[in-house]
């Protein structure tokens, strides 16, 4: 198979579908890959990299969609690439369909098949291309949150983790999955008081068990409004599997939190879980709601 490695181009997208051991692999098993030149640059890895694996450069992303069968991405494809795809082609990459139908339509006229990243599901349930993603994700959110809960950035002036005479912040997670759990590590780490909220008992264990400072709670709507109002940073980490994500928090209960909280939404690619959630861009991240 002619499989493709384009440069991504949604504004500081930094990542590559392919790493050049994952494309020497490809190339030992008889296929033939290319990449655009630069696509792994951002991420480390320049083109004598991916020549060394035996991958071949080419110029643009024309070239590349024109030659290849598969075409291997991080994001999904955005007006610039949507144009090069044909029906003959095989796309794989995260895509989050559930909450674009616009691109779901495009992707159906073009009359290509398109795997979703997000929906690779092992027998045990587990999504092996999802995951590492979503830990990263969780981690993140804990980290930028507690950037953003400083004076300076518009939020309470606040340490997550304390000092002597002063409260301890409060972080509250929906979600104990991957990107929770991860979320809920480093909040922990930090010193905060972390409450995760979910439905299922093993995973709420496994919360509780990252630390003394850490509490698992079924997801009640009481306990979770009294939560909510009391959270510092607030991180919603919910997943339904190739579904829109539902929301478990109103538009009145963000309203309830003292001003200054910080809310990050990691399911946003679903639709959020969060109603006053909207999609940002890494050049344009936040925004102040009320």
């Amino acid at each position: 198979m002619r499989i493709g490695i384009p440069k991504e181009i949604k504004p500081l997208e930094g990542r590559v579908g392919l790493i050049p051991a994952a494309a020497a692999e490809l190339v030992q098993h008889g296929h033939e890959v290319y990449v655009e030149s630069g696509a792994g640059v951002a991420s480390g890895y320049p083109d004598s990299a991916y020549t060394q694996a035996g991958v071949k450069i080419l110029p643009d992303a024309r070239t590349l969609y024109g030659e290849a069968q598969m075409i291997v991405k991080v994001k999904e494809p955005v007006e610039g690439e949507l144009d090069l795809l044909r029906a003959d082609h095989l796309l794989f990459s995260f895509l989050h369909l559930a909450a674009n139908p616009g691109l779901t339509r495009r992707l159906r006229e073009i009359g290509l098949v398109a795997v979703a990243f997000e929906t690779v599901q092992e027998a045990s349930g587990r999504l092996p291309l999802l995951a590492p993603m979503s830990d990263i994700a969780g981690r993140l959110a804990t980290q930028i949150g507690c950037h953003l809960l400083h004076r300076p950035l518009g939020g309470k002036g606040i340490l997550l983790g304390g000092v002597s005479g002063a409260d301890r912040g409060r972080v509250v997670i929906l979600g104990a999955g991957t990107a929770g759990g991860g979320a809920a590590r480093l909040a922990a780490g930090l010193g905060a008081e972390v409450v995760v909220f979910d439905r299922d008992r093993d995973r709420l264990e496994a919360i509780r068990a990252i630390g003394p400072n850490v509490t698992g709670l079924f997801s009640y709507a009481e306990q979770l409004t009294a939560a909510v109002a009391s959270a510092d940073l607030l991180i919603g980490a919910v997943l339904v599997t190739g579904a829109r994500a539902p929301h478990l928090v109103t538009a009145d209960m963000v309203r309830a939190m003292s001003p200054g909280s910080v809310v990050i939404d990691i399911s946003v690619d679903q639709g959020g879980c969060i109603e006053t959630t909207r999609p940002t861009t890494y050049a344009d991240p936040t925004f102040l709601w009320e």
